[in-house]
């Protein structure tokens, strides 16, 4: 059976597929930032937590809310780090742009520990809205000892740019109605910068991802 294998150590950390560290810049939060083309705007009075490394998910930078109640993790995935590995010797690698649907869904069985993470993609135009995005989709999903956090319950926002980026926000959190309002504000944590000027949204939606 044909099948496409992702190499997952993409999705734990955005530097071991760099075959040229050097060429690729360093690994800094601002640097990330500036490679994936985002723009990072914290929610007011977060406190800063440490970077931190997991058996599922590496992320660059961390927030808490001033009452504690929500955790934001942080992770940025240039697609230029991206490797395929394709066992298919009679068909074409998948472009990177084509494979982001199935990069989130991997992300989120693995932050759900293989349970049931419910998922849906925005709406094309409710994505560049949003998050300046060409695609985003959201899963909702029960932790896991693995990522390393005392909260129950998790929410994965992924936003794609085609052939720039892939990021992805982490809300942790236990009662869901009581960080409801937090929420709609912290999911503006993370964007990609503007199209460029004299881009339309309906090009942006059609972008070629060849």
């Amino acid at each position: 059976m044909r099948h496409l294998l992702l190499a997952l150590l993409f999705l734990v950390s955005p530097l071991v597929l760099a075959a040229d560290q050097a060429a690729l810049g360093d690994d800094s939060f601002e640097s990330l930032l500036a490679e994936g083309e985002l723009l990072f705007s914290p929610p007011a009075g977060y406190e800063d937590l440490p970077a931190g490394r997991t058996p599922l998910l590496d992320y660059e930078r961390a927030l808490r809310s001033p009452d504690g109640k929500l955790e934001i993790r942080i992770a940025i995935r240039p697609l230029k780090r991206l490797v395929i590995d394709y066992d298919d010797p009679h068909g074409a690698v998948p472009n990177p742009n084509h494979i982001f649907p199935l990069v989130f869904e991997s992300l989120a069985t693995r932050l759900s520990g293989a349970s049931h993470a419910p998922s849906n993609a925005y709406p094309p135009d409710r994505a560049l809205e949003k998050f300046n995005a060409d695609w985003a989709a959201a899963a909702v999903f029960d932790t896991v000892e693995d990522f390393e956090t005392d909260h129950k319950q998790g929410l994965l926002v992924a936003i794609h740019r085609n052939k720039v980026s892939d990021a992805y926000l982490v809300f942790l959190f236990d009662d869901y109605a009581a960080v409801k309002d937090s929420l709609k504000l912290a999911m503006k944590t993370l964007s990609f910068q503007p199209l460029p000027e004299g881009e339309t949204a309906a090009e942006a939606v059609k972008k070629d991802a060849s």
